[in-house]
């Protein structure tokens, strides 16, 4: 991970976080004392995946402990673990290994994100409310205990830090935000890929009853691109817009042609960045595939 000159930046770990090796202190829980995490906002699923997970723990039983923190009625939130709980209720397990660490609402919800962040698939809606979640707890606990950090580092702001420890920018941990604003349906259709991320980004700025109207126009004509909003970014604080003129906004946008943008570099200035034995050919692959890292930066996910 790149950092600034001269300055250090140590990233806790999931395990130094929790305080404890996977298996040390680790007891058998009964799985009906254990619940899951309030506004847990990963998705437990009955997908190939789970299936798989849940013949593993058939043969070998639950090699991995769960997470938990005791409450105050004999029973423990999940901060860690839902998918292999899951797994071994269906498996038909009474009990289930775990590791049981008392923790404060922040630490808890900051171990959940970084925990389910090692997933491989990982849907839009969970990255952006586990964003959210981690942010606003490291907001309300004003420190910065998860990292280890220079004087001029602790000068970041939330996002930056919260970027820093998931590997992405800060401005696409604010875009993925951007997502929590979405109606479920709209949302929904994002995670499914029928939704690009930037036009989700740009609808969500726009009051409910904006995006119930946008919803049932993409029921019924369809998809829709982000130059059909362009217009509709007026109306983002005003509420006077009638269903009648955001849908000619819309069918407007979609009629405008696109003007293909032609570029030309003169090769002065290609020069300036190019050895003189690189072809057209070599030069052209080079800023293709600077482009190509740019956008995925830029975390619009748009879908082809």
């Amino acid at each position: 991970m790149p950092c600034r000159v001269g300055k250090k930046i140590k990233l806790t770990s999931v395990d130094e976080l929790l305080g404890a090796p996977s298996t040390e202190g680790t007891v058998d829980l009964d799985v009906l004392s254990i619940y899951p995490f309030e506004n847990h906002p990963f998705k437990v699923v009955d997908d190939e995946s789970m299936e798989e997970l849940v013949e593993s723990i058939q043969e070998n039983g639950v090699l991995t402990p769960v997470l938990v923190r005791p409450d105050d009625q004999g029973t423990y939130e999940m901060i860690s673990g839902h998918r292999r709980l899951h797994a071994a209720k269906r498996v038909g397990l009474r009990k289930i290994p775990a590791i049981i660490k008392e923790m404060t609402n922040d630490d808890a919800t900051i171990a959940m994100v970084d925990s389910n962040m090692q997933r491989e698939e990982i849907l839009p809606s969970e990255r952006a409310f586990s964003l959210k979640m981690k942010m606003d707890a490291m907001n309300h606990r004003g420190s910065r205990s998860d990292l280890t950090l220079s004087t001029e580092w602790t000068k970041l702001t939330s996002a930056e830090v919260v970027g820093e420890t998931m590997g992405i920018k800060k401005s696409q941990v604010h875009r993925y935000i951007r997502l929590t604003f979405l109606i479920p349906q709209l949302l929904e259709l994002v995670d499914a890929g029928r939704l690009a991320l930037n036009v989700g980004q740009e609808i969500s700025y726009l009051n409910n009853n904006y995006q119930k109207w946008i919803l049932e126009y993409i029921c019924e004509n369809g998809m829709i691109k982000q130059e059909q909003l362009m217009d509709l970014r007026a109306y983002r604080d005003d509420d006077s817009l009638t269903q009648d003129k955001l849908i000619d906004i819309l069918i407007k946008g979609r009629a405008i042609p696109q003007v293909r943008k032609k570029i030309t570099f003169s090769e002065r200035k290609l020069n300036k960045y190019f050895p003189t034995f690189y072809s057209s050919a070599e030069i052209e692959r080079v800023i293709i595939g600077l482009l190509e890292q740019w956008k995925k930066n830029q975390g619009e996910g748009v879908k082809k």
